[in-house]
């Protein structure tokens, strides 16, 4: 493994100089593709300031959540930002933010600035699971498997060979980002590429970080809940398209009905006698992501139907 090098008194870690290709490669892909699709680019000069900060706060976040126990003990240690813990996911999603209240009175929807936005993002992935392997960061299961890898390091909790998981999300997104293109010249609706493209991550997070060895924020869940939380979405999207045909009674009864189903679930959960599995909690989340993704696709073409 090569965690770190050395040059003169700097101290250079591995995979933050991967997170750093990848953000070259990966911004110069999301600009010309947005170019291509005659999105304006001029917000970036505009704002270019506060893409920056919601790259860097949203990436450090989100690697200080995935990591929290390193954390607890001295929270200042947070605020230095050398320690190379970096999540380029949680970077991209800041930037998804920023983008989001940047393009809001243009007359291009979001979800044409995330069907150029995904391929990028999932472009600069492949570097960051690339920086993650040689440094053995979010290592796999132990394995007998060939092609297995150890590690030689104190924050690597075996010393067998293990799944080399970042090698496989790696591949994984770079094969995501080709396809994206495939679909990018065949698609005829705007968020074709956003729907599928975060349906495909989604499914292939939830396979790939059953593979996963270390540590992470355990979920319990059951079948049920699942049921409940897909429902609890349709009917979601179901109220958002029908919001504007109904009086602010039915609307309100509507939230009212909604609220007080989830909050009674909640409370009658401890009873129900249904078998739990655990699950990490990127794979909770990529369902989650998945749910919100498909609302929000349905949603956007029901209201611009001529994109």
């Amino acid at each position: 493994m090569f965690q770190a090098f050395e040059v003169g008194p700097f101290l250079l870690w591995t995979r933050l100089i991967f997170i750093l290709l990848g953000i070259w490669l990966s911004a110069e892909f999301f600009l010309r593709i947005s170019e291509s699709a005659s999105l304006s680019l001029q917000h970036f000069r505009d704002h270019g300031l506060s893409y920056v900060v919601a790259f860097v706060l949203g990436g450090r976040a989100t690697a200080i959540l995935a990591d929290y126990r390193g954390y607890v003990s001295d929270p200042l240690y947070a605020l230095y930002l050398n320690d190379g813990n970096f999540s380029y996911l949680g970077g991209a999603i800041g930037i998804g933010v920023v983008l989001y209240f940047a393009t809001r009175g243009h007359r291009t929807t979001f979800l044409q600035w995330l069907d150029s936005l995904l391929p990028a993002a999932t472009l600069g992935l492949v570097f960051s699971w690339l920086g993650s392997f040689f440094a053995g960061d979010a290592y796999g299961k132990p394995t007998d498997m060939f092609w297995g890898v150890i590690y030689d390091s104190a924050s690597v909790r075996y010393t067998i060979p293990l799944h080399p998981v970042q090698v496989y999300y790696a591949l994984f997104y770079f094969f995501l980002t080709f396809l994206l293109l495939i679909i990018r010249k065949r698609s005829k609706r705007v968020g074709t590429e956003t729907l599928f493209g975060i349906a495909i991550a989604c499914i292939g997070t939830f396979v790939l970080e059953s593979y996963r060895g270390d540590f992470s924020i355990p979920i319990f869940a059951t079948i049920l809940d699942f049921s409940v939380l897909t429902f609890l979405f349709i009917s979601l999207g179901v109220f958002a398209l029908i919001e504007h045909r109904i009086n602010k009674t039915v609307s309100l009864g509507y939230e009212l009905l909604l609220l007080a189903s989830t909050v009674g679930y909640m409370f009658a959960r401890p009873h129900l006698d249904f078998e739990p599995f655990e699950l990490r909690l990127s794979q909770m989340l990529a369902v989650l992501a998945l749910l919100v993704t498909v609302v929000y696709v349905v949603i956007e073409r029901r209201r611009h139907p001529y994109f």
